[in-house]
Formats: C-alpha cells, sequence, structure tokens
C-alpha cells in the first residue's frame, strides 16, 4: 500500500513508488494487491501538472529484459499504474488494473522505448488510456485485453514540442472496450517528426464507446485548436479490421490527418459500428488520409 498523502512520495527515485531498473530475468506474480492510494494526488491534478510530474507511477520499470509480470491487482495509482521502459522481451499476463473513471492520467501500462513487449489476458479500467504506446517503442502485441473504463488502447501522443518519435509494428487484437473515451486511437501533435507505422487493430468488439476510432494529427493535449505546423510525424499503414459494436457518439470513425503530411495506407475493412442511442445515426469523418475502405459502416469517403 502506497504512502496516503503527498509527503509520503517525497523522496521517490525517478517519482516512483516501486522502481526496479536494470534487472534482467524478473519475474513477479501472485495475486496480490498494489493499491497506489492515489485520492490525494488525483484532487490536486492541477498541482500536479504545474510541476511537471506526469510520469509519477506506481510500479515502475527501466531496463529490464525478460521481465514477466503475472495475476497481480493494481489499484488507485496516483498517476501511471504500470510504466515500462528501455525494456527487451516483457510479458504481461492475467492482470487486473482498476482506478476511477475520472481520475486523471491514471494510465494503465505506458510503454517507451521499449521492444518485444506482450500485453494478453487483462482486465485494465482506469481514467486515462487502458495501454499507451510510446515512442521508441516496436513489436508491441496486446491480446485479449478488456478496456473500460478509460480513453482506450492508444499509440502516442508522439511529436510532442517539435520532438521526434517512432512507433512500429503494434498489434491490437480480439481486445474489447466497454464504454471508453475511446477505442483504438493514433495521436500525434503539429510540428513534429518521425513515424507511427504497421499499426494493426483487428478483431475488436465495442459497446458504447464514444470514438471508436480515431486518427488525429491535431492533437495537443486533448485541444483541436492546435497552432498550424508545416510538418508531422508521418502515419501510414493502419490496419483496422473485424470491428462489431456500438458508439455512444454519432463520430464513430475519425480520421484526422494533417495537409502537410496526410495518412497513407490506412486501411479499414470488415467494421460494423452502430448507434447504441436507439435510432441515432453514426458517420464517419476523414481528412487528408489516404487507404482503402471497404465494407465499412459507417461508410469511409476521404476526398
Amino acid at each position: 500500500m502506497a504512502p496516503g498523502n503527498r509527503k509520503g512520495w517525497s523522496n521517490c527515485q525517478s517519482n516512483t513508488w516501486l522502481f526496479f531498473s536494470g534487472v534482467n530475468g524478473l519475474s513477479i506474480y501472485g495475486n496480490g494487491q498494489i493499491n497506489g492510494q492515489g485520492s490525494c494526488w488525483w484532487k490536486g491534478a492541477s498541482y500536479i501538472a504545474n510541476h511537471d510530474l506526469d510520469t509519477y507511477s506506481a510500479l515502475r520499470f527501466h531496463q529490464c529484459n525478460n521481465l514477466r509480470l503475472t495475476g497481480l491487482s493494481h489499484i488507485n495509482s496516483a498517476r501511471n499504474h504500470i510504466g515500462i521502459s528501455d525494456c527487451k522481451g516483457v510479458t504481461i499476463s492475467r492482470i487486473n488494473i482498476s482506478a476511477p473513471e475520472n481520475s486523471p492520467n491514471t494510465d494503465g501500462i505506458d510503454i517507451s522505448m521499449s521492444t518485444h513487449v506482450s500485453i494478453r489476458d487483462s482486465r485494465i479500467g482506469t481514467g486515462d488510456d487502458c495501454v499507451a504506446i510510446n515512442t521508441g517503442s516496436s513489436d508491441i502485441n496486446i491480446t485479449g485485453v478488456s478496456c473500460g473504463p478509460g480513453h482506450g488502447i492508444s499509440v502516442g501522443s508522439l511529436g510532442a514540442h517539435g520532438s521526434y518519435s517512432q512507433v512500429e509494428w503494434v498489434r491490437v487484437q480480439g481486445c474489447s472496450f466497454t464504454g471508453t473515451k475511446n477505442g483504438g486511437r493514433v495521436k500525434t501533435w503539429p510540428g513534429g517528426s518521425g513515424y507511427a507505422r504497421h499499426i494493426y487493430y483487428e478483431n475488436i468488439t465495442l459497446n458504447n464507446v464514444k470514438n471508436p476510432i480515431i486518427i488525429d494529427q491535431d492533437y495537443c493535449n486533448g485541444k483541436h485548436n492546435c497552432p498550424d505546423k508545416a510538418k508531422a510525424v508521418q502515419v501510414s499503414d493502419v490496419y483496422f479490421s473485424n470491428w462489431r459494436g456500438t458508439s455512444a457518439g454519432e463520430e464513430a470513425i475519425m480520421l484526422n490527418c494533417s495537409s502537410h503530411s496526410p495518412c497513407r495506407n490506412i486501411m479499414i475493412e470488415d467494421v460494423d459500428i452502430t448507434s447504441s442511442n436507439g435510432g441515432s445515426k453514426v458517420y464517419s469523418i476523414c481528412k487528408n488520409a489516404h487507404g482503402r475502405f471497404l465494407q465499412a459502416t459507417p461508410a469511409v469517403s476521404c476526398a
């Protein structure tokens, strides 16, 4: 159980309660619970933002190769529940992560600068991304994850403050989203550079999801009034296939790409998304995206 007040976190290395660094072959397993007691932080969300404490985590692994996490429950982290950074060969399975829907920035699992990561057969419900895949990550496989509440399974955000970012070879399959803000999402900031490519969201089940499919190259900390920039992270080879379920909002598919660096080779195929609000209709928005849109409901048309 983590400290129940902010003062108890004052000497935590790397803004993390439980921190493992450079431990290869580490296994953590069992049916116990890691309780971050985060409510004292959520009430002071503005304090956290103003003091740049976005990396506060309950449990973080840095440069831990061949890592195994199995069976534990993680609840109510101050910020991110589990952080994976600069690791190679990670398997996370049969875990439960839970925090209230209105708890700020309580991502389930954050991945950065890591390769060969597998997350499977787990339940994640938080106030932010169930899984966030950040720059330097490749060969990420997420299978059989039940997400909700939360902001979905996201690639990004990438390219913040003009930075260079790269993510590739991400496969999300056999997952479900229930009552989430987003489903499958790729988000990049204007003015960044690099790429997000070879990303697959396949065999997905939706239940009352506000924004099921979204690519947003106009993301600036959740806002959409970003200043125009002459470059963007290149988004390409993104596939959404075999999706079924309901959308809580009318905008079921949004492809919002940059005029300076349009999205390339986007495929939406065998997708059937209907409204969860009875007779309401759903629609798609497509801007500066090129690819193939086949057997999609709602239909996708890009000029």
